[in-house]
C-alpha cells in the first residue's frame, strides 16, 4: 500500500479521498488554488500546497505545477478524483514518466474511452449493444444532415469529447441540425479543446442506467450492480439511486455481464462505469464509459458495503480483488441528490457566502460535502457543493427518509436547488418509479424556465 498520496482535486471528492486514505494510514497531500486556501480539503490533508490562481486553468488543470508538488512531497501516487484531470490521458501519461502511480486506468484506455466515437467502435467490436449511429467524425453540418437522413429522426447531435451535456442537442430535422451544428461544435471546442462531432439515434423516453465495475491487474473484473441516473437537468444528473426500480433481474444480470465484457475487451484496470441508455422494453445500449470514480459512487457503496476509494487504492497498489462476483451483496435501497448552489428555477449558478448551514441528522443519512457555515462559494468552479445520500430498507423507505432529510436541510445566504429536489422526491411519478431522462421537463414547474445553458 502507498505511504503518501497526492489528491489532484478539490471540493467534496478531495475530502472523500482523504477520508479513506486516513483510514488506511496513508499520508495525504492536498493541492489548492488561491480561492480554496481555506477549503476543508486543505485543512484535512497532512500537507497542502498552493498551485496557482483561482481559475482552474491556473491551478487544478496545471499539470506541471501538480507534478512539481508531487516531486517536492515525494508522493508515490496521485488520485485524480472526478472531473478536472481525472480523464486526461496526458496527465496519466505524465504521471507514469515521473514514476508516479496514477490511480486509474492506463493512458491508452483513457484516451480510447475519452472519445465517444472511438469508444463506440470499441464496444461494437466487443459485441456490446450500442445506439445506432455513426463511428466517424462529421466534417460539417451538411454531412451531419446526410447521416441523420440515413439514421432517421430524431437524432442526438453530440460532441465526441467531454461530457456534462456540453455540445449535445436533440434535433428533429435537417434545418435544426444546420442551426445547431456550429454552436455545439464551438462549445465543445471551448470546453474540451476538441470540436469533433458525431450523430446517433435519439432513444425515446430512455432511462440512464450505469454499471459500476472494478477490475484488478490479475484478470478479475466484477460488476457492482447498477445506478439509475435518469433525473437530470441540462443532461446533468441530479438524483441517482441504486438499485433501479425498473430493471428485471434478467436485464440487470445481462447489463452487468455486458459491462464486464466491455471492460475486459479494452484491458481496463481500476474503478470504472459503463453507462447505458435503456428503452421502454428494457433494451439497453452502450452510451459511454467513465474511466474514473463517479460522483454518484456512494449509492453503490451503501448497497454493497464496499469502499470504492479503498478498492481503487488497493488495485493501483497491485493488489488483487479479495471477493468474487458471487460475493457482491445488494442490500437495501440508496438515493443520492446533488446539492447545487444554483437558482432552483433557472439552474443558473448562485455563488456567494453561506451564512447558515444546518444538516439533517438521523439513521441512514450520509453527507459528502466540502462547505461549512460561512464558506464562500466562488464562481470559479462547478456549483455542486454537497451530496446527500440516504439508505432505506427498500425504495419507499429511502424516499421517505430523503424527503425528511431535505425538509431539515437548511442553507442560507445563497440559492440552492433544494426546492427543486423536494419537488422531484414528492412527485407521484418519481414515487412510482417513472424516472425517464425527460422527467424535469415533463413534470416539474421548472420546465418553463429550463432553458439555461
Amino acid at each position: 500500500m502507498f505511504k503518501k498520496v497526492l489528491i489532484a482535486n478539490r471540493g467534496e471528492i478531495a475530502v472523500r479521498v482523504i477520508r479513506t486514505c486516513k483510514a488506511l494510514g496513508i499520508i495525504t497531500v492536498a493541492v489548492h488554488s488561491e480561492a480554496d486556501a481555506d477549503a476543508p480539503h486543505v485543512k484535512m490533508a497532512n500537507e497542502a500546497h498552493l498551485i496557482g490562481g483561482s481559475r482552474v486553468a491556473e491551478s487544478y488543470l496545471n499539470i506541471d505545477k501538480i507534478l512539481e508538488v508531487a516531486r517536492l512531497t515525494k508522493a508515490q501516487a496521485i488520485h485524480p478524483g472526478y472531473g478536472l484531470l481525472s480523464e486526461n490521458a496526458e496527465f496519466a501519461r505524465r504521471c507514469g514518466k515521473e514514476g508516479l502511480i496514477f490511480i486509474g486506468p492506463s493512458p491508452e484506455v483513457i484516451s480510447k474511452m475519452g472519445s465517444k466515437i472511438q469508444s463506440r467502435k470499441a464496444m461494437e467490436e466487443a459485441g456490446v449493444p450500442v445506439v445506432p449511429g455513426i463511428t466517424y467524425p462529421l466534417a460539417d453540418a451538411e454531412e451531419a444532415v446526410e447521416a441523420a437522413d440515413l439514421i432517421g429522426y430524431p437524432v442526438m447531435l453530440k460532441a465526441s469529447a467531454g461530457g456534462g451535456g456540453i455540445g449535445m442537442q436533440v434535433v428533429h430535422s435537417g434545418d435544426e441540425i444546420r442551426k445547431a451544428f456550429a454552436g455545439n461544435q464551438k462549445r465543445a471546442t471551448d470546453f474540451f479543446g476538441d470540436g469533433t462531432m458525431y450523430i446517433e439515434k435519439f432513444v425515446e423516453n430512455p432511462r440512464h442506467i450505469e454499471i459500476q465495475i472494478l477490475a484488478d491487474g490479475f484478470g478479475n473484473t466484477v460488476y457492482l450492480w447498477e445506478r439509475e441516473c435518469s433525473i437530470q437537468r441540462r443532461h446533468q444528473k441530479v438524483v441517482e439511486e441504486a438499485p433501479s426500480s425498473f430493471l428485471s433481474e434478467t436485464t440487470r444480470r445481462k447489463m452487468g455481464e455486458a459491462a464486464v465484457k466491455a471492460a475486459k475487451s479494452i484491458g481496463y484496470k481500476n474503478a470504472g462505469t459503463i453507462e447505458f441508455l435503456v428503452d421502454e422494453e428494457q433494451n439497453f445500449y452502450f452510451l459511454e464509459m467513465n474511466t474514473r470514480l463517479q460522483v454518484e459512487h456512494p449509492v453503490t457503496e451503501e448497497i454493497t458495503g464496499l469502499d470504492l476509494v479503498e478498492k481503487q487504492l488497493k488495485i493501483a497498489g497491485d493488489e488483487a480483488l479479495d471477493f468474487s462476483q458471487e460475493e457482491v451483496k445488494r442490500e437495501g435501497h440508496a438515493i443520492e441528490v446533488r446539492i447545487y448552489a444554483e437558482d432552483p428555477k433557472t439552474f443558473f449558478p448562485s455563488p456567494g457566502k453561506i451564512t447558515k448551514l444546518e444538516l439533517p441528522k438521523g439513521s441512514g443519512i450520509r453527507h459528502e460535502l466540502a462547505v461549512h457555515d460561512q464558506s464562500v462559494v466562488t464562481p470559479f468552479y462547478d456549483p455542486m457543493i454537497a451530496k446527500l445520500i440516504v439508505k432505506g430498507n427498500d425504495r419507499d423507505d429511502a424516499i421517505n427518509r430523503l424527503h425528511g432529510a431535505l425538509v431539515d436541510y437548511h442553507i442560507e445566504g445563497i440559492k440552492t436547488n433544494i426546492p427543486m429536489l423536494k419537488e422531484v422526491i414528492a412527485h407521484p411519478a418519481f414515487r412510482s418509479g417513472d424516472t425517464t431522462t425527460d422527467f424535469v421537463g415533463k413534470y416539474l414547474k421548472t420546465k418553463k424556465t429550463n432553458n439555461a445553458e
